[in-house]
This record gives structure tokens, sequence and C-alpha cells, in this order.
């Protein structure tokens, strides 16, 4: 046992992962109503022996922070048109990789909101990569890992079957998600 699946057996987590390690992957990632969500996602990852690198608000990236987390993974996401299209680039750092894993928000802010992010949908569908189902429950302190999602380009049907999927999961700030 390493050091990430001993804390997590103290803080009382369960994980149940039957998804394989993808060379390549998206890790959508919900309920996410709270930054306790990154330090178990990172946690229960390295329990694994896997590696998965995220995105983050590109405020978080300050000295000496943003080394810190670029050093684990770390994109920064900007939010102006100057720095481009993060799907397009997203894409295209897929496409150049051997081995990618990123996991991904699709609520994009921890507060409530219907509108989920759809780029994650694009991205794996352009890139020709699986999106593996995280889900992070807070009512049973349970990580699951176990579906796989395979974008079929209609977006609409695409993002009510995820959203679907984590129905049933309950975040740290309950009144903070929906998938309505």
């Amino acid at each position: 046992m390493n050091l990430s699946a001993l804390i997590l057996r103290i803080a009382g987590w369960k994980v149940t992962c039957t998804v394989p390690d993808f060379p390549k992957c998206i890790i959508c990632v919900a309920p996410h109503t709270s930054n306790y969500d990154f330090i178990i996602g990172k946690l229960v990852y390295a329990s694994l022996g896997r590696k998965a690198g995220f995105l983050m608000k590109s405020t978080w990236f300050f000295f000496p922070l943003g080394l810190i987390f670029r050093a684990i993974g770390g994109v920064p996401v900007y939010r102006d048109r100057k720095h481009g299209n993060l799907t397009r680039q997203l894409i295209e750092r897929f496409d150049s990789a051997d081995r990618l894993t990123l996991a991904i928000t699709p609520e994009g802010t921890r507060s409530r909101t219907t509108e989920w992010r759809t780029g994650f949908l694009h991205i794996a569908r352009e890139a020709g990569i699986p999106i593996v189902l995280g889900a992070i429950d807070f009512a049973t302190k349970s990580v699951y890992l176990t579906d796989v999602f395979i974008p079929t380009g209609d977006t609409e049907a695409d993002m009510r079957a995820v959203k679907d999927y984590y129905k049933p999961f309950t975040g740290k700030h309950p009144e903070s998600f929906t998938t309505d």
C-alpha cells in the first residue's frame, strides 16, 4: 500500500476502479463542489499508481504555487482571447503525446450550475480518446472510476448521458451540485 492509499484509508475513503490505465484519456470528474475534490482526486489516482494532469484557473498559477501545480500536472486555463482556444490546444496536446491523462471538471466551477462545459466531449471525440467517468461521492466517502464514455458527436445527447451518470452522487456541498 502506498502513502496515498494509506491516507485515503485512514480518512475512511473507498476507491473502486475497474477501468484500464489508458495511455491517453480524459477523466471527467464530478461532483465538483469543493477544493477538497482536487485533493481527493490526486490521492485516489496516486493510490492506483497512475498519474493525471488537471485543468485549473490560471489565477492559481502565481509564484510559487504555479511551480508546484505545474510540477504535479497542472495546466492553467486562461479565460481571455489572447491565449487562443483551449479545446484546440488540448486536442493538439493529446495528438502529439504518447501518454497523457487529464482530469477535467465539466462544471467548470465549484458553484451550482446547470451549464456544464462541453469541451471535454469535443477533445475526446477529435483526439479519439476515451472519457473515464470519475465520481467523488462524499455521502459514502467513495470514489468510482468504473465507467468509460465514448462521445458520439451529438453533444447534447452526450452531455445528457454524462449528467445522468452523475445524478446519484453527492458533492461535499450538495446544494452546489445539479445535473438538471
